[in-house]
């Protein structure tokens, strides 16, 4: 049983965590974090890593759960742009685009729901089993495997995944732990036996 953070286009690592798991909490309770994967995913463009960020409104909220998400620039074009300018020549993007597209589209109030539907979007195309219970509150010290802090946006990061083709091989180094979504662009219905395989 894990305890995991709750993401936007989680990283591999996440994923190799999540299949390793019988049983997997989402932390909902937690302080918001900022700087970290909880409102933000890293791709890889055509000038090396790319952060998508999603603004958040600054109401007072704390609590993950009860953070909104900011409309007051146009974060969702962005996005949209930046995913089609890095993988538009990926093996697979054209399968998942219109999905990609109708899932950042929609304008969900809080960010913990789009989170969601980011990984319910993954798990699908991993053939994952989306099944998870969002904590009820936080417990700082939890009897389960506490993976709340093991993923660090900020920080160059000791997992090292097996290389394979990205979009630009030809200008960058292998690049490391990115979004699930790179690795999905680039190896498609691979992806999953990928992740049995690290």
């Amino acid at each position: 049983m894990i305890v995991l953070p709750c993401f936007y286009f989680p990283p591999i690592s996440y994923f190799e965590s999540w299949i390793n798991s019988e049983k997997i909490y989402l932390e909902q309770w937690e302080n918001f974090i900022k700087q970290t994967y909880r409102n933000r995913c890293i791709i890889q463009g055509a000038n090396g890593k790319l952060p998508l960020i999603i603004p958040i409104e600054h109401s007072g909220a704390r609590i993950l759960k009860d953070i909104k998400i900011s409309y007051a620039s146009s974060w969702q074009k962005l996005h949209i742009k930046s995913l089609q300018s890095a993988y538009q020549s990926s093996p697979y993007f054209e399968y998942y685009e219109d999905k990609l597209i109708k899932l950042l589209i929609k304008k969900e109030t809080f960010l913990l729901d789009l989170n969601l539907k980011t990984l319910e979007w993954a798990c699908s195309i991993l053939n994952l089993e989306c099944t998870y219970t969002l904590t009820e509150e936080y417990v700082k010290k939890t009897k389960f495997t506490d993976a709340r802090e093991a993923f660090n946006a900020k920080k160059e990061n000791s997992y090292n995944n097996k290389p394979y083709i990205q979009v630009f091989s030809d200008r960058f180094e292998f690049m490391k732990n990115l979004s699930i979504i790179d690795l999905i662009c680039n190896l498609g219905p691979k992806s999953a036996s990928y992740l049995t395989n690290v």
